[in-house]
């Protein structure tokens, strides 16, 4: 790593695991007993063979000074990505405790370390050279129609002409569902929402999938999170309400935006499902790795990573994706700090960047992110709205705040009492709660989470003297 022998911290692997079942696995596999042939260098490998139930012992190799970030490897058959043998490898080194000596790698560590970095290099001089070679293309056909050639201009003309009359396709198909969908809004609401609960999921499923023809996604999720609203609880339809008020709305933003400001209007193309690129300028700096976490569904597992800037104080957020039953690969452990280049991709707000080039590998650090007050939070998100209007939270860190019960859920309070957030039901039922209450005891803590219309979600907390994050999820 960056600081020679400086190792990680329980927590810090932890957040490496894709789930809580990996991590309950690897605490089990935290222990001398089913390891041998274990070793670590100061440079951030860590290898060890452990016994395996089901046809084992496996190889397990995990490289966390590569700046291109941790990986490991593992002979085990497992999908999840780490698994459960890497994880408990770097469980055991973490502890300090001697079980992990430093030493030579053998072979076997050494040629997969070696091949993998040897890969990182060579993938890195391909795209020099893959950007030269553009370059030098471009310069090469515009030299070409100054001297008189068309083949050149022509060429460079082809791709984005097809191109243009692609997206003009597609915005037509998109701009037809919308319409569609905004009728049959209008059918539900004049038929009255009691209807929505009788006709079942089938409707919101059709409707969906009509928004899948037409090449919206985006318009498609939101139709099925409306199915699942209706008949879900005590006040449904208020809720189904404001969700049909919501899409509505993105249909009309679609259908209006060459009227909206250019922001506003990149916002609405993201949130129908149109891809964008990471157009903002490449920003440097020390990035603090604040949160990580999943979100799974049948067809995708989505891996949201919360970054802070040191220096320039902006808060970022990297978006991985794996196919359902495999975890991302983009691994990044909470509480270190990562030197590395981001660009930020267009919408109100860009808080969505793009992971740009590594200078080193995550290191620790000391500095924490700048924190607010709890009524600071809400005009936070309130100002974030104006923006995005279909905005679920907005990133804050709360400073000097006490968990503290509401009748059958709970808040945090800022340290004189008066202003408070209410914790989002779902937190409310996790394991994370009881970390938040016995890191704080009563004392007042920093936390960092996402702050929205539901109340707020802690994702990462530091104690209120010096200590390293402590993830939550």
């Amino acid at each position: 790593m960056t600081q020679q022998g400086v190792r990680w911290t329980a927590d810090q692997v932890l957040a490496l695991a894709p789930d809580a079942a990996s991590r309950e696995a690897a605490g089990r596999l935290a222990t001398a007993g089913p390891w041998s042939e274990v070793g670590s260098t100061d440079g951030g490998t860590v290898w060890g063979v452990c016994r395996g139930g089901g046809g084992g012992p496996y190889r397990t190799v995990v490289d966390v000074a590569d700046a291109s970030g941790p990986a490991c490897t593992c002979g085990c058959p497992s999908l999840r990505y780490p698994c459960k043998h890497a994880l408990g490898l770097l469980l055991l080194w973490a502890g300090g405790d001697g079980a992990v000596p430093e030493g030579e790698p053998p072979a076997w560590a050494e040629r997969w370390v070696t091949g993998r970095r040897e890969d990182a290099e060579a993938a890195a001089g391909t795209e020099t050279a893959e950007t030269g070679a553009a370059g030098a293309e471009a310069a090469g056909a515009e030299a070409a129609g100054a001297a008189g050639d068309p083949s050149g201009s022509v060429s460079r003309a082809r791709d984005p002409v097809a191109a243009r009359r692609r997206a003009e396709r597609r915005a037509e198909r998109i701009t037809a569902g919308a319409t569609e969908l905004e009728q049959r809004l209008a059918d539900l609401l004049r038929g009255g929402l009691a209807e929505a609960e009788q006709t079942g999921y089938a409707w919101w499923e059709e409707t969906a999938a009509r928004m899948v023809d037409a090449q919206a996604p985006g318009l498609a999720s939101r139709v099925r999170e409306l199915g699942s609203t209706a008949s879900s609880g005590p006040d449904w339809p208020v809720r189904l309400l404001e969700e049909c008020a919501l899409l509505h709305l993105l249909d009309q933003g679609w259908l209006r935006r060459d009227r909206l400001p250019q922001d506003l209007a990149a916002t609405v193309r993201t949130r129908v499902g149109l891809s964008a690129t990471a157009d903002g300028p490449a920003v440097r700096d020390q990035w603090l790795i604040l949160a990580q976490y999943d979100s799974v569904d049948a067809r995708l597992t989505t891996r949201r990573v919360w970054l802070y800037g040191t220096e320039t104080g902006r808060t970022a957020l990297l978006l991985s994706y794996g196919a359902a039953g495999r975890a991302p690969e983009l691994t990044l452990p909470v509480g270190l700090s990562l030197d590395a280049e981001l660009s930020t991709y267009p919408g109100g707000g860009r808080r969505r960047a793009a992971l740009g080039k590594r200078f080193a590998p995550p290191a620790p650090v000391e500095i924490r992110p700048k924190g607010v007050t709890p009524s600071q939070a809400l005009a936070r998100y309130g100002r974030a709205l104006r923006d995005d209007p279909w905005l679920e939270s907005v990133p804050v860190t709360l400073e000097q705040v006490v968990p503290v019960p509401d009748g059958d859920s709970w808040q945090l309070a800022d340290a004189s009492g008066e202003t408070a957030l209410p914790l989002t039901p779902a937190f409310g039922n996790r394991a994370g709660l009881w970390r938040l209450v016995a890191l704080s005891g009563g004392v007042p803590v920093q936390v960092f989470g996402e702050c929205g219309h539901r109340g707020f979600t802690p994702l990462t907390a530091w104690p209120a003297g010096p200590g390293q994050a402590v993830s939550l999820n």
